[in-house]
């Protein structure tokens, strides 16, 4: 986009300078000086190239504004040249930000216009000219500037974004879990000589486990994407064709939260009734509202479908949000809900490029009126009709410079502005023919280019043509066109730029809006996946703990030691949630952990893990879907024997399994929770996979796959591990 902007800036300006060669021949007599001529106006506006190509940056500063002001002052005074090609001059010493010398550039113009015998309303009309030639210059660069300056900071906004967002999860959950986990450590060392005393410390884990699982659920509100990631595996489980279609824009408020509620259900009732064969969920966002509709070709009746919602429906009316089931006219049950969006926790960044363009604007259209005026005929009428005309034209211009076009609105706009450029033609004759070029531009900014291109053609034979009838001098008639294409090029590059500046802006908010949602999620799957266990585990141990105390302390003391132990990984866990260090897991780690932890809630463990060496990431994950597990187990079900095995392939893929004899064959299904989805994201960085599913039989079976890095040892797999408990 840069480069666009660099390239609209020397279009724009070399169309300005080709108004000064095209009108060389006319003011300077001599093939030799008119060669000379032609020359010093192509240098004179060449080095403006120095504040627009970034490789001649190096050559910006005083000597460069002396060689261009003595190249213009020298085409100017020996030449004729037109005094607006100062204009140049006085956008460059802007630029140095020497203001004064600008506006001594403008005085100096209007003494030689003067001098040349132009009358009162041609040395204005040619100050206008060169005033509004330097704005035009310094604004362009400018913006172009801007465009640079805020694509290199796209990727410096997203970190800072995202250590912004560090800081906010290490503040909340600090203040809360933070001070939990020291307290569960200090109780159980206390605890270690009195075991008795455990209940407290009991107590503190049970509720640090509550808050660890709703800031994880609060972090996951602000994205649909895990619920979706979930849904999907849950479908494909049940042999369900899945399709997701995302219309709305991340982070969600709390209307995120009831949003994945409804999903959740949805999908879960889909896969209860067994009848669906695709499923489809899509999301849009219009005026502040996200819209979720999931949609299934498996329910005969709607009153059968609505089974089950009754509780999500409600709790997103009681938020102020609208619910609703029923049948579509192609038989598909639909489920649809919507949720306020909330506010977006990244700003977007200021408007100043865009105030910038419509300023320069604004003082282009200012300075033309002006021109159209001074050409007017004189008489009262003319006079009082045009200077009512005018701004409305302008206004109309100004009207749409950076806002979207409905079809309806830029139609009528388009259509009034044609008859305000050519209907007053008929009343104030050649003094009208500079206003043509602001209908073209608006032409070029607001139709793509296949229709905008031949309208603008159109409007400059409409000029030719027009000049044509009003003076039979064939150098003004060439004049009007040119002008009127510059004037277009002009508003075109104005508007253009202030856009691509806008785009960027939106581009780097929508890359900081991302990363912030990616941070929280993060947060969210390592307090699920990695402090959810942890708590989990404590609280298992504690309660352990609390019934051995009397009957075997020896006993309730090493559980206790475990806690407190449990309770250090914790910490390192949470660290890693707020934005620290990787945690160190690794499958071998979990695979001895899940075994102390399932034996402590009376479970039978048979470990045979084939994998051998692994590279650490490939390990930490593995490890992280064993972990979640193993939470599951101790969290649904009451399994009295677990399986964990693994098993490196000759593919260069490692399998993991975990399966338990722990789930009630007649308990109805439950919603898909964060784990599935958490483990899914994981897994895919890998190249991995994810199923889960039960057999109908009391069993429940996951497994987890991952592929290998490209620079992972090749080497046999360590001797097997067979360890029953």
């Amino acid at each position: 986009m840069t480069r666009t902007a660099r390239l609209t800036v020397v279009t724009v300006l070399a169309s300005c300078a080709a108004v000064y060669l095209l009108a060389a021949p006319s003011r300077t007599e001599g093939g030799v000086r008119l060669g000379a001529a032609v020359v010093v106006i192509v240098a004179a506006c060449a080095v403006q190239l120095v504040w627009i190509v970034p490789g001649l940056a190096r050559f910006r500063g005083p000597w460069a504004v002396a060689l261009q002001g003595g190249l213009a002052y020298a085409s100017v005074l020996a030449s004729g040249t037109s005094v607006g090609l100062l204009g140049f001059v006085a956008g460059s010493l802007l630029l140095v930000s020497a203001w004064p010398a600008a506006i001594a550039v403008a005085g100096t113009a209007a003494v030689i216009e003067a001098g040349r015998s132009a009358g009162a309303a041609g040395t204005v009309d040619a100050t206008i000219t060169m005033v509004l030639t330097g704005l035009l210059v310094y604004g362009l660069v400018r913006l172009a500037d801007r465009a640079a300056d805020t694509a290199a900071a796209r990727l410096p906004l997203t970190v800072a974004a995202v250590e912004r967002e560090r800081l906010r999860i290490a503040a909340e959950l600090n203040e809360g879990l933070g001070r939990g986990l020291e307290t569960i450590i200090e109780g159980s060392r206390r605890a270690l000589d009195r075991p008795a005393e455990i209940g407290a410390v009991l107590e503190v884990a049970r509720r640090s486990l509550a808050d660890a699982r709703t800031a994880a659920a609060a972090f996951r509100g602000l994205s649909l994407a895990p619920e979706a990631a979930a849904a999907r595996a849950l479908l494909a489980a049940a042999g369900i064709e899945a399709e997701i279609r995302t219309g709305h824009a991340e982070p969600l408020g709390p209307g995120g939260a009831l949003l994945a509620t409804v999903l959740r259900e949805a999908v879960t009732d889909v896969v209860r009734q067994g009848t669906a064969a695709r499923c489809v969920i899509e999301t849009a966002e219009a005026d502040g509202t996200v819209r979720l509709r999931v949609a299934n070709d498996g329910e005969p009746t709607a009153a059968r479908g609505a089974d089950g919602l009754a509780e999500a429906a409600a709790r997103v009316e009681a938020a102020g949000g609208a619910f609703a089931t029923g049948l579509g006219p192609d038989g598909w049950f639909a489920v649809e809900a919507a949720a306020a969006a909330g506010d977006r926790p990244v700003n977007v960044p200021d408007r100043a490029a865009y105030w910038l363009s419509v300023t320069v604007l604004a003082a282009v259209l200012a300075g033309f009126c002006a021109k159209g005026l001074l050409q007017l005929e004189p008489g009262p009428g003319a006079l009082a009709a045009a200077t009512a005309v005018l701004p409305l034209v302008a206004a109309l211009r100004l009207h749409r410079t950076g806002g979207a076009f409905r079809p309806r609105v830029w139609t009528l706009i388009l259509t009034v502005q044609a008859l305000l450029t050519f209907v007053p033609l008929l009343w104030f004759g050649a003094g009208w023919l500079g206003v043509p070029g602001f209908f073209a531009g608006t032409l070029l900014v607001v139709l793509p280019g296949r229709a905008g291109t031949p309208l603008v053609a159109a409007v400059l034979a409409g000029v030719a043509v027009a000049g044509g009838a009003l003076s039979p001098d064939p150098a003004r008639l060439v004049n009007y066109v040119i002008s009127t294409l510059v004037t277009a090029l002009v508003v075109y590059g104005l508007v253009r730029l202030a856009r691509l500046v806008s785009d960027l802006q939106d581009a780097g908010a929508g890359l900081a809006r991302a990363a912030t949602v990616e941070e929280r999620l993060r947060a969210a799957r390592d307090l699920h996946d990695l402090l959810g266990h942890s708590l989990a585990a404590i609280l298992l141990k504690c309660e352990l703990a609390r019934r051995l105390a009397v009957p075997d302390p020896d006993r309730a003391r090493a559980e206790l030691a475990e806690v407190v132990e449990m309770a250090g990984r914790a910490r390192a866990d949470l660290r890693t949630a707020t934005g620290g260090d990787d945690p160190e897991t690794s499958l071998d780690e979990e695979a001895r952990s899940a075994r102390s932890v399932l034996a402590a809630a009376g479970a039978e463990v048979v470990l045979d893990l084939g994998h051998g060496d692994l590279p650490a990431p490939a390990s930490a994950v593995l490890g992280t879907v064993l972990r979640e597990a193993v939470t599951n187990i101790l969290r649904h079900s009451a399994a009295r024997h677990c399986a964990i095995a693994t098993v490196r392939r000759e593919d260069g893929t490692v399998l993991l399994t975990v399966e338990n004899d722990g789930l009630d064959p007649r308990a109805p299904r439950t919603p898909p929770g964060a784990g599935i989805g958490n483990l899914t994201t994981r897994l895919a960085s890998f190249g991995g996979t994810l199923t889960a599913r039960a057999d109908g039989h009391g069993r429940f079976r996951l497994e987890a796959t991952v592929t290998l890095d490209a620079g992972a040892s090749p080497e046999a797999p360590a001797a097997r591990i067979s360890v029953s408990a």
